[in-house]
């Protein structure tokens, strides 16, 4: 402990850096918590190095509370977005382009039931169809097919 007191700075900015990685590769960085502790140690150490703050323990702790809470009201929005950005595509798996017949009437809004290549499937179509019309699969979601009219 006593070695560790005695070279708080670098202490501080190691703890940091492992926060940093923890977040980053074993959290994913999902939980934001640890990077902001972590920026606000590694910034305590190097302000300790460069002497802006006295080396100790009490400092230490009040300095990467109030860096870590700015750091936090500062970014929390902007690594909000980036977290949540996410792009979604439509996977090609061959099912698409599919064609079938209907076995009943499908309404716009409603959902029938079909079983194709050995699932049981729920049908959607963006306009009424009724039983018997060719249709071809044009997208699809978990569980969900969604269809048009062969033409």
């Amino acid at each position: 402990m006593e070695y560790i007191l005695l070279h708080l700075p670098q202490a501080l900015v190691v703890l940091g850096l492992i926060l940093l990685a923890i977040e980053v590769l074993v959290l994913g960085f999902s939980t934001f918590v640890l990077f902001f502790v972590g920026f606000g140690t590694i910034i305590t150490g190097i302000l300790m190095v460069l002497g802006v703050l006295p080396a100790t323990m009490l400092n230490a702790l009040l300095a990467t509370a109030i860096i870590s809470t700015i750091v936090a009201l500062i970014s929390w929005q902007p690594m909000k977005r980036l977290q949540n950005k996410g792009e979604v595509h439509q996977v090609n798996n061959g099912m698409i382009g599919e064609q079938f017949t209907l076995s009943e009437d499908l309404l716009m809004g409603k959902t029938i039931n079909h079983r194709y290549s050995g699932i049981d499937w729920k049908v959607k179509a963006n306009e009424p169809l009724s039983a018997g019309t060719e249709v071809k699969i044009t997208a699809m979601q978990v569980g969900l097919l969604t269809v048009e009219q062969v033409i």
